[in-house]
């Protein structure tokens, strides 16, 4: 009996380690992002069965997501020091209506916001977009999926206010969603409104959803790997959560949600929704998933943001 016990240990205590040395490995490739001329995991089926056993211990490679163009309207670069040196295009609309900031999602860069730029700017407004840290030109190569990006917000927001403009909006999708939320919350800015698409509820629902859509179970791996995220990366991710920040937002917001998208559930939605506290608006757009609405809901889209901002 004794020696069974011995041996059920053993194998215990070897599984143990061993996922938590799959989830340090996956925790730090999740947000850090390798050098831009490495190379991107491929998708599973077109990998080989080492590369699939490599990537199931080490984690998926993602490369530095890089500018892949520019704006064809006339624009500064900006060099802004924040938690990390960021790169802004800022773009001037005569007679301007205000400025609208635009904040990228996880995995992308400011020249993703080029199409929602053009939106804004043909609605009368000035835009300025925003590589995060770790992305496109700005410094580092580390992601916290809006944690600390909620620092460069701010800075954005107050290079932008030191110019004397005063109609101020904040526009985030995804990750930059979550970022803006984090934002107004620790450091009360008052943007003149904010438009925020499928930010999720919490960073714990986020890392299941990955594990949901590789058809992996989510216990206990994305806890494990969530504790080893934040030990990485110096904050409590367990308590990052977006749907706890919308009970400090009181100011205008429009928030969007695709209703198929598969990373952002609706009941997260629902939550932030019912948590804002000020002036709200829900649109939806149906046979959406987790992606640029521009793609399928073009004139939907640019009619809700135009009535929204037109309303504040």
């Amino acid at each position: 009996m004794k020696l069974f016990s011995n041996k059920y240990f053993k194998i215990v205590a070897f599984l143990f380690i061993a996922m938590n040395v799959i989830a340090f490995f996956h925790a730090y490739k999740f947000t850090h992002f390798a050098a831009s001329n490495s190379k991107k995991t491929e998708s599973p089926e077109k990998l080989s069965s080492f590369e699939k056993v490599k990537t199931l211990f080490f984690g998926v490679n993602n490369p530095k997501p890089q500018n892949k163009k520019v704006p064809t309207q006339k624009y500064q670069t900006l060099k802004l020091k924040s938690n990390k040196e960021i790169e802004c295009w800022l773009i001037k609309n005569q007679k301007s209506r205000g400025t609208v900031i635009l904040f990228h999602g996880y995995g992308a860069e400011k020249s993703s916001m080029i199409d929602k730029s053009n939106e804004f700017l043909k609605l009368g407004f000035s835009t300025m977009l925003v590589d995060f840290m770790g992305s496109g030109n700005s410094e580092g190569n580390q992601t916290t999926i809006g944690f600390k990006e909620a620092e460069e917000v701010k800075t954005c927001f107050d290079y932008v206010s030191s110019t004397g403009e005063k109609n101020i909006y904040l526009f985030g999708t995804s990750m930059g969603a979550v970022a803006i939320m984090k934002c107004i919350s620790d450091t009360k800015i008052n943007p003149k409104g904010i438009i925020i698409e499928c930010p999720f509820g919490s960073m714990y629902q986020t890392v299941c959803a990955r594990f949901k859509k590789m058809n992996a179970p989510t216990f206990p791996m994305a806890g494990i790997l969530l504790f080893w995220g934040s030990i990485q990366n110096g904050f409590w991710g367990f308590g990052h959560n977006p749907s706890e920040y919308a009970q400090k937002i009181s100011g205008p917001t429009l928030l969007l949600y695709g209703e198929k998208d598969k990373s952002v559930s609706r009941l997260e939605i629902d939550e932030i929704y019912k948590n804002l506290k000020g002036l709200k608006k829900l649109s939806t757009y149906k046979n959406t998933g987790h992606e640029n609405y521009l793609l399928k809901n073009k004139v939907q889209w640019s009619r809700d943001v135009n009535s929204f901002l037109s309303s504040i």
